[in-house]
């Protein structure tokens, strides 16, 4: 067991302030990571930590992670302050911080309201409130377009720098191959079955980004049975609490058909951490955002 005691992930706010206050103009941001080989870092790498109060896992390897949620950033705040590995935060730098990813890590960040990317380099751990999944650094979040909004529904992909390396120099020495040239630089070794991260939600914050009709739905999810009569019921207890829509989605996992009771979908990122407040009031713990 491992608590943080003094880096800068120890954060509660996802922002400092508005953009002005650490204003640079976009035609002078820096270009994506490029992933690269290297070993983990000596600090920041426990196997579990706790941070007010809660036990986080690292996980041993990000081969294969894929995770869909809330971004967040951090800036002019922590701006020189050391990262949970040691390494001075550059806001203006392509950086993240994680609470379950190695350190380092490369890994992929999509907007999935508007499609922009970015390739970042996760060194710090974080955050630490609630329903956010990762925290970008200012750079990126100007990039991602979510600055002025505060937070983000994204999908974080790990990167294989041995693919992506592979990948790029296939594109330069093809001589003409279109299906060679049409590879995409960020290829991801992906085993058989990808690890699907889950995050608890018990914060709330003012974020209040809106999100399309025709884009990313957000739901909470309250709970995941095996037996559909035990959905049912929880159905219909959330249904005289006033808390929006309460539907059941049925997926099979492992072969065994799985029902899965979720509110939503909900109009904005604001609307989740009130929901999810309102169910921690209540004493109904078994709960995380979910992005489709």
């Amino acid at each position: 067991m491992f608590a943080f005691t003094a880096c800068s992930s120890l954060r509660k706010e996802p922002q400092d302030g508005p953009p002005s206050v650490v204003d640079r103009p976009e035609r002078s941001l820096p270009a994506d990571q490029v992933p690269r080989i290297e070993p983990l870092s000596k600090y920041g790498n426990p196997s579990s930590y706790v941070v007010f109060g809660k036990t986080y896992h690292t996980l041993p390897s990000s081969q294969g992670f894929v995770q869909r949620g809330i971004a967040s950033w951090y800036g002019k705040k922590f701006h020189g302050r050391l990262t949970s590995s040691r390494e001075p935060y550059d806001m203006y730098a392509m950086t993240a911080a994680h609470t379950q990813l190695p350190l380092p890590t490369y890994v992929q960040v999509t907007n999935l309201k508007n499609g922009k990317q970015v390739v970042l380099r996760v060194n710090d751990r974080g955050p630490f409130h609630g329903n956010r999944v990762i925290d970008l650094s200012y750079t990126a979040a100007m990039k991602l377009d979510i600055v002025k909004e505060g937070t983000g529904l994204v999908e974080v992909r790990a990167l294989d720098p041995r693919n992506y390396r592979l990948a790029q120099n296939r594109m330069v020495n093809s001589s003409g191959n279109a299906s060679v040239k049409a590879e995409s630089a960020t290829t991801v070794a992906e085993p058989e079955s990808k690890v699907i991260a889950e995050q608890q939600a018990t914060y709330v914050d003012d974020s209040a980004i809106t999100i399309s009709a025709r884009g990313p739905q957000v739901y909470v999810q309250v709970g995941a049975f095996g037996e559909r009569e035990n959905a049912n019921q929880l159905k219909n207890q959330l249904s005289g609490l006033n808390l929006g829509e309460v539907t059941i989605s049925s997926v099979v996992k492992n072969a065994k058909q799985l029902h899965r009771v979720r509110i939503g979908p909900l109009a904005t990122v604001r609307s989740a951490d009130d929901t999810v407040a309102e169910l921690t009031a209540m004493g109904m713990s078994d709960h995380r955002v979910v992005i489709e």
